[in-house]
């Protein structure tokens, strides 16, 4: 069809009235292609794997060079990885690369007496990087060796599409937080899964779970005491105790959930574009996010944060917008501003297309910036552990 027919087809649509069930039938055309998407981008198994990594960075996440790689991996002391055909190269698995962290970066781990830190990635609006970010901390930290729970809070499911799960197809409602907002549980363990990422265990979503936004204040309403803010808090207690790190990615809006997320939370990580609407959008989130913490200390709730991190992203350097608003953006947040951007990159694209992130791809010079945020958010949780494990 060329676009003159293109043009009239569309014209003509217009004038038949167009039933309710039209959103029905879009639906099941939708799950038909998202199906036939995924099973191209995963062929053959559907399913996800993990990248491998070569010497050198291996070498760049534990702090050795090359050669210094090679020779412990002679030694047999640790993982040798695999010689590619020919025998020139050596890889490592994710798995290897896990091994070799916590061998040699012993001194960065969570220390005994010490629970998961838990942060939140949280915007008002959407396709800021939130969910990005989110996944890429939880692969770049267990890279480095930790253990890491993702909490999945957005009810369309990105971080759950990330990691090759489809809401809705291969999660339903009863497996993700849903239960716990409503009552029937009083801890997340029930809801966490493996993935095909190791290090990295997943409490998965689906857009059932906006339901909570109606369990949550009701619950309020009905039961005498309850708190509706502190209902995620309570039921990743056990969790703080089996994972280094706890990353909750919550809706892009100031829902019952993101309020659950953000109490639940020690750090806060919000990604900012460096755009005139994202930074005015974000400036609303905060003053909402003000006035109701301010309500809900009225009620008895008590929170302070360890670090709040603003992440310039989406970075388009040859835009002459962007330095102005990074202004703007320095001048509003001052230290919380995170001396790492993230560009904007072709690359970044590219891996969301096929359900991943950089890290999937395992492109050294397109995981370079996220390298520097994770270093520098692996930094703050150290110093969180510190206090915990530092008496008064």
């Amino acid at each position: 069809m060329d676009m003159k027919a293109g043009e009239a087809a569309f014209r003509l649509k217009g004038r038949q009235p167009i039933s309710i069930d039209t959103f029905s039938d879009i639906a099941k055309r939708c799950s038909k292609v998202v199906d036939r998407v995924r099973a191209a981008m995963l062929a053959p198994t559907a399913t996800k794997t993990p990248p491998v990594f070569q010497t050198a960075q291996l070498g760049a996440i534990v702090g050795l060079d090359t050669k210094q790689v090679d020779y412990r991996a002679k030694k047999g002391e640790l993982p040798a990885g695999e010689l590619t055909p020919g025998g020139r190269r050596r890889v490592f698995s994710l798995a290897d690369v896990r091994q070799w962290s916590r061998e040699l970066r012993k001194e960065k781990l969570r220390p005994e007496g010490a629970e998961a830190v838990t942060l939140v990635t949280a915007n008002f609006k959407g396709g800021v990087t939130k969910t990005t970010t989110a996944v890429t901390l939880a692969q770049g930290l267990s890279m480095r060796g930790h253990k890491v729970l993702l909490i999945d809070a957005d009810p369309q499911g990105s971080a759950t599409t990330l990691f090759g799960l489809i809401p809705g197809v291969d999660i339903e409602e009863d497996q993700t937080i849903l239960p716990l907002c409503r009552g029937d549980a009083d801890s997340i363990e029930y809801a966490i899964r493996p993935t095909y990422w190791d290090g990295i265990d997943l409490v998965p979503a689906m857009n059932g779970l906006f339901s909570a936004e109606f369990d949550l204040p009701s619950r309020q309403m009905t039961s005498k005491g309850f708190e509706f803010w502190n209902v995620l808090h309570n039921g990743i207690d056990a969790a703080r105790l089996h994972y280094d790190v706890i990353i909750i990615d919550t809706p892009p809006s100031l829902s019952y959930i993101t309020v659950n997320a953000i109490m639940a939370a020690d750090g806060l990580v919000m990604p900012l574009p460096p755009s005139a609407l994202d930074f005015l959008s974000s400036s609303q989130f905060w003053s909402l996010v003000a006035e109701l913490t301010q309500g809900l200390q009225k009620h008895g709730a008590s929170k302070s944060f360890d670090f709040i991190d603003v992440v310039l992203a989406k970075v388009n350097s040859e835009d002459t917008a962007t330095s102005v608003v990074r202004g703007w953006i320095a001048n509003a947040y001052g230290e919380k501003v995170v001396p790492v951007e993230i560009p904007d990159t072709s690359t970044a694209g590219s891996a969301s297309a096929q359900f991943g992130t950089v890290y999937d791809q395992s492109r050294k010079r397109a995981t370079q910036a996220y390298d520097r945020l994770v270093d520098l958010i692996e930094e703050q949780i150290g110093t969180t552990w510190l206090r915990q494990v530092t008496p008064e």
